[in-house]
């Protein structure tokens, strides 16, 4: 997994058909997603529980790009290293999934993974001064987590712009995840975002029998961000 910041399409599972990840992965990257996001809920940190660490080692073997599993589980530490080897190649964990995240992060890199910081809609950038050297991607929440199809937080761009300022030439990805579709692409990828998040923007429309709508909807997405270019 090399660092760039070109424009990289994550769609989320969260969206997909529950009964037929496998599938739904391989259809998924044939039409053209360049990450797989995986949303980790715990039931506590967030309203919601999803998946662990054995349905990420399951999925595994059918993701042929970059398997990005977002944390959003409290405490976080005592699973960073079961994550690790169900295969993830990124791991996010929250400001507030512990009392200590400079530690968190350093775990996350000794595990092998690369490490993502996700900042809530209410957590200020300032959060992430500390950590910059600490973080590969940072992960910008333009919902408050827990749910799919919630709508885009337009204040959440203003805190993309900061942060790609605080960034400057470090290698360190901007992804935003929530509320991502045509219209809201653009707005966060002119503020600096190169990964965005989708997951009903992308799975609408579309199933393993019939997979060409993801392609147009990640196509979409795209297209609303190269008139940028």
């Amino acid at each position: 997994m090399t660092f760039d910041r070109s424009l990289k399409i994550a769609p989320s599972i969260l969206s997909a058909d529950f009964a037929n990840f496998g599938a739904e992965i391989e259809a998924v990257e044939a039409q053209g997603a360049d990450w797989i996001h995986v949303d980790v809920m715990d039931g506590h940190f967030v309203p919601n529980i999803t998946f662990g660490p054995q349905l990420c080692k399951a999925i595994r073997k059918h993701i042929n790009t970059v398997m990005d599993v977002h944390l959003m589980i409290a405490p976080v530490d005592p699973y960073i290293q079961a994550f690790a080897d169900a295969g993830a190649d990124v791991l996010t964990v929250h400001v507030e999934a512990g009392p200590h995240i400079h530690r968190t992060l350093q775990a996350v890199r000794a595990a092998g993974c690369k490490a993502g910081l996700a900042l809530n809609p209410g957590t200020p950038v300032e959060a992430v001064a500390p950590l910059l050297d600490m973080v590969d991607l940072i992960c910008v929440m333009s919902v408050n987590p827990g749910f799919g199809g919630q709508k885009f937080i337009t204040s959440q761009v203003e805190k993309i712009r900061q942060l790609r300022a605080m960034i400057g030439d470090r290698p360190i990805n901007i992804e935003v995840d929530g509320g991502v579709t045509p219209e809201t692409a653009p707005l966060v990828r002119e503020a600096g975002a190169d990964v965005l998040v989708a997951g009903s923007a992308v799975f609408n429309g579309g199933s393993v029998s019939d997979p060409a709508p993801y392609g147009q909807n990640i196509r979409a997405i795209r297209t609303a961000c190269d008139v940028l270019v």
